[in-house]
């Protein structure tokens, strides 16, 4: 639909709430997007004082369904996590009147002095989420899904991205891989998963810190997930040194918390890798489809990061090194030493 009736058809929306809440409907403008079909809309107004301003969500009926966001902002704030609260809802038309976190996500506010801080209140808020997990809410996320998933980048950046087509031998390879990364995130203890828990989707906030939004996605899988998302992250690189205190804070505090995290670290950081590793791959198809299926180019510069994130772990571990072969071929890059365990 003509992204200009959407708006017309939002502001006839937003015009039934104005008085309700107090809506400024001339300040009405785009927050933000992501790489789905949802827009953002902020809107200023005020509510017994309680509201200074709004965020709006137009999503879609015929791409975009709101109700696992509705259900999961409710689920989350259970929880007691910093989520933006669904103030007023129209399924049927796809629109959200919902709660203002703020603007200022943790890309924009993360440097040396200020992480520390910011990545132990996300360690935090991920153990409040992971000790509120239960079976049977959220949907699995199976080897079904997984595999799915890692299949985008056989499909989008491989064939599609990089115009290239495998041999049998490097398909069977391929294959082989796969399953050995399945085998380990399968492996892993259960619990809730954000599934983009990364600096674009936290947001610094006074209270509560942080604030976190683009969760409709969540479901129950392997512990490790969001960890590879926050400090794994495509928009934002750290060294290994800095990615590992902050992983081993996180660990000493889920096992006091009595999260079902490996006794040794060393296992728990293999877990993290390997679970890293199968999002990195289906990160570089998502990106790849985004450009080459939607027309969005904005995601091609973050490949060349998350290329880097695949080689870096298929370097270091025997098992992956068919992996590593054939992103020597694919890429013309010449393998670097590396350790290998």
């Amino acid at each position: 639909m003509n992204p200009d009736i959407r708006l017309s058809q939002l502001n006839s929306w937003l015009a039934t709430l104005a008085s309700k809440w107090s809506l400024t409907l001339e300040s009405l403008a785009p927050a933000s997007s992501d790489a789905s079909f949802r827009r953002y809309f902020r809107v200023t107004g005020t509510k017994n004082g309680a509201h200074q301003s709004f965020i709006v969500m137009d999503a879609p009926p015929a791409t975009e369904d709101t109700k696992p966001f509705i259900a999961i902002s409710e689920l989350f704030a259970q929880a007691k996590l910093n989520v933006p609260l669904v103030l007023e809802q129209d399924v049927e038309q796809g629109f959200l009147l919902l709660s203002d976190l703020g603007n200022q996500t943790y890309l924009s506010a993360l440097n040396p002095g200020s992480a520390p801080k910011l990545y132990g209140d996300a360690n935090a808020a991920l153990i409040q989420l992971q000790l509120a997990s239960k079976p049977g809410i959220l949907p699995e996320y199976d080897k079904e899904l997984l595999s799915r998933e890692l299949n985008l980048f056989s499909e989008w950046y491989v064939n599609k991205h990089l115009n290239l087509e495998l041999n049998s031998k490097q398909s069977a390879d391929l294959a082989h891989i796969f399953d050995l990364i399945l085998e380990n995130n399968l492996s892993q203890a259960q619990v809730y998963v954000h599934r983009d828990f990364h600096s674009r989707n936290l947001m610094v906030t006074r209270d509560n810190n942080p604030g976190i939004l683009d969760f409709q996605d969540a479901v129950y899988g392997p512990i490790t997930y969001d960890l590879a998302s926050l400090y794994r992250d495509a928009y934002i690189e750290w060294e290994e040194p800095e990615q590992m205190d902050w992983l081993i804070r996180y660990w000493d505090m889920a096992r006091k918390a009595g999260l079902p995290v490996p006794s040794e670290f060393g296992d728990f950081y293999r877990d993290f890798e390997w679970m890293g590793l199968q999002r990195h791959l289906k990160v570089l198809g998502i990106f790849a489809r985004l450009y080459h299926r939607d027309g969005k180019d904005g995601y091609l510069k973050d490949i060349p990061l998350v290329f880097k994130y695949t080689r870096k772990v298929a370097e270091r571990y025997i098992a992956l090194k068919p992996l590593l072969q054939l992103l020597d071929t694919i890429e013309g890059i010449d393998r670097p030493d590396g350790l290998t365990f």
